[in-house]
């Protein structure tokens, strides 16, 4: 038997649940800040990519349960077909609440009927890796730290919550914004949760963060960029 990703030797899975919150890569509803320079279509294969390669990385993890808060039809997704058949390893469990921040919120709560503590990411870091993921999953059982994962946009790309009290915080935190990270860490520290960070990483949300995280990575999504007929621009 191979040792765990990180190289330690823990037998039986890790007391955490993995949480995946994603959206179907429907062309024109997916990645719309790649467009332009990308068409439509290129920016919902690229997210169909970015996802497979997340989920990917998600199984491979040596954790109790793996779950996915999901919107949107699959069958009209681009890469439908091997999205549905990923989703079927794992809990799927549909996306509810008016906003962004609502349905993540409602998700962790979701997921705290398992008992264990969830650390959840979305489809927007196909860099990150089994090990990362793994360490987190270990710090998260082992303690009683919120875990933050910061993101260079000034958001967070990573969030680990030790029990399902601090979930309510999450619904009042405004999303997709250069000061949530910041705003996610005060309130949670406010709260009296002590704060521990992560690796910072880069979310894909323009062209330019694709060629960046392309180059950190392989897989799926690294292949879709390189094939890629669109304009190169600075990195």
């Amino acid at each position: 038997m191979e040792p765990p990703a990180d190289g330690r030797a823990d037998i039986g899975p890790l007391p955490v649940a993995l949480l995946v919150v994603a959206k179907a890569p429907v062309a024109g509803y997916a990645k719309t800040r790649l467009t332009p320079p990308l068409t439509p279509v290129q920016a919902a294969r690229l997210a169909a990519a970015a996802l497979l390669d997340t989920l990917d990385t998600v199984g491979a993890c040596p954790v109790a349960h793996r779950a996915v808060a999901f919107t949107g039809d699959p069958a009209a997704a681009e890469f439908g077909g091997e999205i549905a058949a990923k989703l079927a390893e794992f809990e799927v469990i549909a996306q509810r609440g008016p906003d962004f921040a609502v349905r993540l919120a409602n998700a962790h709560a979701d997921l705290a009927r398992t008992g264990l503590p969830v650390f959840q990411i979305g489809m927007d870091t196909p860099q990150v890796s089994t090990r990362v993921l793994t360490a987190a999953a270990r710090a998260l059982a082992a303690g009683s730290e919120v875990l933050l994962g910061p993101a260079t946009d000034g958001g967070w790309w990573g969030l680990g919550l030790p029990d399902p009290r601090a979930t309510r915080l999450l619904a009042e935190i405004p999303m997709s914004t250069t000061r949530t990270g910041d705003a996610t860490r005060a309130i949670l520290r406010a709260n009296g949760y002590r704060v521990a960070a992560l690796p910072t990483l880069t979310d894909v949300d323009h062209y330019a963060d694709a060629l960046r995280v392309a180059a950190d990575c392989s897989g799926r999504f690294a292949a879709a960029v390189a094939a890629l007929d669109a304009p190169r621009v600075a990195r």
